[in-house]
Order: C-alpha cells, then structure tokens, then sequence
C-alpha cells in the first residue's frame, strides 16, 4: 500500500498512440478517496440479487466474521469503472472499450465505512488491427488495511480515428 495517504491525486492525460505507447510501464497515478456506505452495498445488492447477510445484514454482519457489513468483491472490482477515468483519460482515438480482464484477486474484504482508492499502472501495450490494446493493473486500497481490497489486471482497446471520425 501506498505510504503517502493525503497526496492529491495527479490525473494522467495520454494524448493519441505514441503517448499510450510511451507510458508502458509506468504507473499513472492514484485516484481520489471514496467511502463504501451501506448505502452503496445496498444499491449493489439490489441489482445483483446477492443479498447475503454479510453484505446486507448490519445486525447480524456485526458478530460475523468480518465485525461489520462488508461490499461484494464485484462491487468492489466495478468501482474501477469509476476510479480509472479519474486516474488515466486517454485521448486521440475514435473510442476506447473495455475488453475484459485477465485476472481478478480480492484480497482483503472491504468493510462498510471503509475508503477506497485506486492506483493504476499501465502494464503493458500491443498493436492490434485498427489500434492499440493495453493491460492496466488496476489496484484497490483501502485506508486501514495493507492488503488491498481488489487488484484487476483489466484489457482496454482503443481504436484509431478513420478518416472521416468527427471528433
């Protein structure tokens, strides 16, 4: 975990192919705090169908293992959808499009009240047909534990402007 807790976020901006190329092997910064309410939990819950004590059931959840309610694991992973283009925006290509991920670890729970933040380092870039693919490792920390909650190793595509792309 990162041992400068009160830094400011830095957003990266990644202007067209050779700038995502550039920056293979680099970590792009760190994202702003976020809380988990049970609020959150409870939205998720609601949408997944997983309603698990542990997740939902303040009351019973505080003499369980984990002392309180604790977010899903995939709640937890979807967060990087929010936290990544508050860390990265890539820019100078028609559209960029999640691919899919290679690997997903949960490797502390994340208890309601916690703070949540994300670091993301771009791994590794390849050419494709029609633009670039890149593998970002994604990692979730929380604020009172020094395993993080999540660590995705997620796949973007970003295709190329083609003449006659407007904007």
């Amino acid at each position: 975990m990162s041992d400068n807790r009160s830094a400011k976020p830095a957003a990266t901006t990644l202007d067209g192919p050779n700038a995502v190329r550039a920056a293979a092997g680099t970590h792009l910064g760190w994202s702003e705090w976020l809380t988990i309410d049970q609020n959150r939990i409870d939205q998720f819950a609601a949408a997944t169908g997983d309603d698990q004590w542990i997740h939902v059931d303040p009351e019973r959840a505080a003499s369980g293992p984990f002392g309180a309610t604790i977010a899903h694991g995939y709640l937890t992973m979807s967060l990087s959808n929010y936290f990544l283009p508050r860390v990265v925006e890539v820019r100078g290509f028609a559209m960029g499009i999640n691919y899919g991920v290679n690997k997903v670890r949960f490797p502390a729970p994340v208890p309601v009240g916690s703070n949540v933040r994300a670091g993301v380092e771009l791994t590794s870039v390849r050419e494709i047909a029609g633009g670039l693919e890149t593998e970002m490792t994604i990692t979730i920390e929380l604020d009172q534990s020094e395993r993080p909650g999540c660590v995705i190793v997620a796949i973007s595509r970003w295709i190329e402007a083609t003449p006659g792309d407007a904007g």
